[in-house]
């Protein structure tokens, strides 16, 4: 917001910074560089953007220099209607102006992508089912992904199977199934686990093979190979979609569930604390808390792992995984009632889902599982009062 060259030069490369990280998420349409900086230093109308670019959101934002400070502001505004969607500002001191730029511009791109999808999802659901198209349903598959539920993981099923019918070709649609069908095996029991992850893996594929750059479609392949014991292939695949997209909250995750799995759980937590960091309103979210207090007990940090378990649990008071890793530090710790409280819960709240936690990871040896980490449950578990 001046005419002085160097605060010209600094804008312009946060900018382009922005652009160049937004680009790299799958799910977002980004404009190159000359076709955004047409509209540099005039006002604009974010409608006329939308027309002539032919998006649905546009991002703007000035910087002011007072001294050694600086004070970015950026907005995301709903093109169609105007209306907008984020805001923040950002007070810096200026220093290193290169490392100062990629701070503010990493800071707004992991903003910015959560909001734009936040905003997408509640557009499909202001649309009929009748006339949702392939990219609405996907959207509407998400949505209902998010309530960690059952009956919501069932119509999201029913969503991504619709975006998938509707175009058969856009990997976001098997990669949302993917997920699904992972918690209808693993987590709810409205499926046969091991078809449903040999479905998972089938449609993974499927996703990346229609494109190798979808860095969400790599992450759900990389859990789908953990979950049958690739560690090696699962790593693999989810360092290739952290080299694509670099702030995918999803790769990050994916990353910290094989580390955590695969005997690095103190790698695997750092990986899961910046992928909930990324975005700290996933869908995924249910999955990451209890898989951060599922690596502290893997670490052996009980204490640490309670609290984690608890903060699941406030989250999502009636999803079971947290109660087992809360029953089995519990145990760990010698806090005897609470860990049969907290067991007890776990069976309560989804008995069938437990039977069959107890046979795949305590009873038998899960193909994911390290054998000293599958003793080192079930010895927490039978702390806990189990005697399966």
């Amino acid at each position: 917001m001046s005419s002085d060259p160097e605060q010209e030069f600094f804008s312009d490369g946060i900018a382009e910074d922005i652009i160049t990280a937004l680009s790299r998420y799958p799910s977002l349409f980004v404009i190159a560089r000359n076709s955004s900086f047409s509209y540099k230093g005039r006002a604009v109308d974010v409608k006329q953007v939308g027309r002539e670019l032919g998006v649905r959101y546009v991002l703007e934002g000035g910087l002011r220099k007072s001294g050694n400070r600086i004070r970015v502001t950026a907005q995301l505004a709903e093109a169609e209607s105007g209306k907008h969607v984020w805001a923040e500002r950002y007070d810096r001191d200026l220093a290193d102006i290169f490392a100062l730029q990629d701070e503010i511009a990493e800071a707004v791109t992991i903003a910015v992508a959560p909001a734009i999808a936040d905003a997408e999802q509640h557009r499909a659901l202001r649309k009929p089912p009748g006339s949702l198209d392939a990219w609405a349903a996907y959207q509407r598959g998400l949505w209902h992904l998010s309530k960690a539920s059952a009956e919501d993981n069932a119509l999201a099923e029913k969503f991504f199977q619709r975006a998938i019918d509707l175009d058969p070709i856009f990997a976001g649609g098997y990669t949302g199934l993917a997920a699904a069908l992972n918690r209808a095996g693993a987590l709810f029991q409205t499926r046969n686990l091991e078809e449903a992850q040999s479905a998972e893996e089938a449609l993974a594929r499927r996703a990346v093979a229609l494109d190798g750059g979808d860095a969400e479609a790599r992450s759900r392949l990389a859990i789908a190979l953990n979950w049958r014991g690739d560690h090696q292939g699962a790593q693999a695949e989810a360092e290739r979609a952290l080299a694509i997209s670099p702030n995918l909250a999803d790769a990050h995750g994916a990353l910290g569930v094989v580390l955590t799995w695969s005997g690095r759980p103190k790698e695997g937590l750092a990986a899961l604390k910046t992928c909930i960091r990324l975005d700290p309103r996933a869908p995924s979210l249910v999955l990451r808390l209890g898989q951060v207090a599922t690596a502290l007990y893997f670490c052996r940090e009980y204490a640490a792992g309670v609290e984690a378990a608890r903060r699941a649990i406030r989250s999502f008071p009636d999803h079971p995984r947290a109660y087992r890793v809360l029953a089995a530090a519990l145990g760990q710790m010698g806090r005897t009632a609470e860990a049969k409280e907290a067991l007890e819960k776990a069976i309560t709240i989804a008995p069938a889902v437990f039977d069959s936690y107890a046979r795949w990871y305590v009873l038998e040896l899960h193909p994911a599982l390290r054998p000293e980490d599958h003793a080192h449950m079930m010895e927490g578990l039978r702390k806990a009062g189990w005697v399966g």
